[in-house]
């Protein structure tokens, strides 16, 4: 019975057949997805059932069929010992930004004092200081190129901001926090546990962007959902902490915390890995995330832009990795089964081309499988792999992450943008791969070049309707 079935699917003969099926689909959607998924998923009954929105903190809520933050303390309200805004300075390292950061501090403005904003320009020969200056903005000036992680450091230290301040957020100049992201990110705070907390990131859509421009910004918001849902909220539920990346676009760093830890080690071609390690590492607090500390960035809409950002990500990350030295811990036993399933799928998903033109292309174009190579090839992989079992296997769940994402977005549109995406894990995977041997062999100085950028309204009601004019 079962031999029959298989072969009705195309699966060839035996039990094995379905086994491989499960196993790849296990591996695309992911061992760890499912995993911190699951444990997500406790977190989320726990706070249900210990009623985590009554006092302090928010609480996800679904308003006219759309998920929002109920808050249920006033903003900016000054309790004993408790976080407000005014203890929080922000600090933006900005090259080249005139595009992007008078919105980011426009949506900053309704939020929090422009006089606990600094912004560091590095090197910068475009209009970012007169413009940061103009809106209110404390505004610091580094004569060369130093780098993000430097201007970083310099801030701190130039502006005094570990004397003055309790916390410190920093911020990327394309960054618009959503309305609500103090009133869940202080919170998170209160307790003296907490060392960091991480904002969660989502993709500022774009008006105009093509095609190709849509496939891109998707892919990327995709990410985001599945790493932040599926991962990170499981990974920082209390008593727990473990994720390996507080992102360095909108997240908030105690001062004490921030005394402590190295922020331009030499070598490393991004800051953010290095900061969450340490925090591991030298045993700093716990990292604190909720999905209603929302900030909206501007991810790449052409694809060399994208492969550049991303092989700077996947760099810094092995960098960070080659930097700190293995310790028995939960984080690092978390972080091997991240790597080496970030290894493993990004091999099979690059060996998936290769296989499926190897079992269609020789029965299309026949004189190809009087090719001796060719041929054997073929009758060897169509003995134990059908295409049937890679659609099965790859495509399918592939497929059913794209639907997960257009659920918890609330966008139809991934259900056919979500058809492309095997082109993207495509790129991700070899650019897990290239990166790897690069960051024991190559030094990094940190320095950047400006980025891409579109033209931000900053008149828009909330950083997710900012819209985008051709730049």
């Amino acid at each position: 019975m079962e031999a029959a079935r298989a072969e009705r699917l195309g699966l060839g003969d035996g039990w094995w057949a379905y086994m491989i099926v499960y196993l790849t689909a296990v591996l695309v959607i992911g061992l760890n997805f499912s995993l911190w998924g699951l444990v997500g998923a406790l977190r989320l009954g726990d706070e249900a059932l210990r009623g985590m929105g009554r006092r302090r903190l928010p609480r996800l809520v679904w308003h006219q069929g759309r998920a929002e933050v109920e808050i249920v303390r006033p903003r900016m309200v000054k309790r004993s010992g408790l976080l407000t805004c005014d203890d929080v300075a922000i600090l933006i390292a900005a090259h080249n930004e005139e595009l992007v950061i008078g919105a980011s501090l426009a949506a900053l403005s309704r939020l929090i004092p422009l006089d606990n904003v600094y912004v560091m320009s590095d090197a910068s020969s475009d209009r970012t200081v007169d413009i940061c200056r103009d809106q209110g903005a404390t505004v610091g000036e580094t004569v060369t190129n130093i780098g993000k992680a430097n201007a970083l450091r310099y801030g701190i230290e130039h502006f005094g901001l570990l004397d003055a301040y309790q916390a410190v957020m920093i911020l990327d100049a394309d960054t618009q926090l959503d309305p609500c992201y103090f009133d869940v990110a202080l919170p998170l705070l209160d307790d003296p546990r907490v060392a960091a907390v991480a904002g969660c990131a989502h993709t500022r859509w774009q008006r105009k962007t093509g095609f190709v421009g849509s496939v891109l910004v998707a892919h990327r918001q995709r990410v985001y959902v599945l790493t932040q849902l599926l991962l990170k909220y499981g990974q920082t539920w209390r008593g727990v902490s473990a994720t390996h990346i507080v992102p360095g676009f909108a997240s908030i760093y105690r001062t004490r915390v921030l005394r402590q830890i190295d922020i331009n080690p030499e070598g490393l071609v991004i800051e953010d890995f290095n900061m969450t390690f340490e925090l591991h590492a030298k045993k700093l607090g716990r990292i604190a995330f909720h999905p209603g500390a929302r900030a909206y960035t501007q991810d790449p809409d052409q694809y060399l832009a994208y492969v550049r950002q991303t092989k700077r990500w996947a760099l810094g990350l092995w960098q960070t990795v080659r930097r700190h030295r293995f310790r028995v811990s939960a984080f690092n036993a978390t972080l091997v089964l991240l790597l080496l399933e970030l290894i493993v799928s990004s091999v099979l998903y690059l060996l998936f081309v290769p296989v499926l033109l190897l079992l269609v292309v020789p029965d299309v174009v026949h004189p190809l499988s009087s090719v001796p190579l060719v041929g054997s090839l073929h009758s060897g992989l169509s003995a134990h792999i059908s295409v049937t079992m890679l659609v099965v296997g790859v495509l399918l769940p592939d497929y059913a992450l794209s639907c997960f994402t257009a659920v918890v977005e609330r966008r139809p549109r991934y259900l056919f943008l979500g058809l492309f995406f095997v082109a993207m894990k495509l790129t991700d995977a070899a650019i897990a791969l290239y990166s790897l041997p690069r960051a024991w062999t190559e030094q990094s100085t940190g320095r950047w070049v400006s980025p891409p950028r579109r033209t931000v309204r900053s008149s828009a009601r909330t950083p997710e309707d900012a819209g985008v004019s051709p730049s």
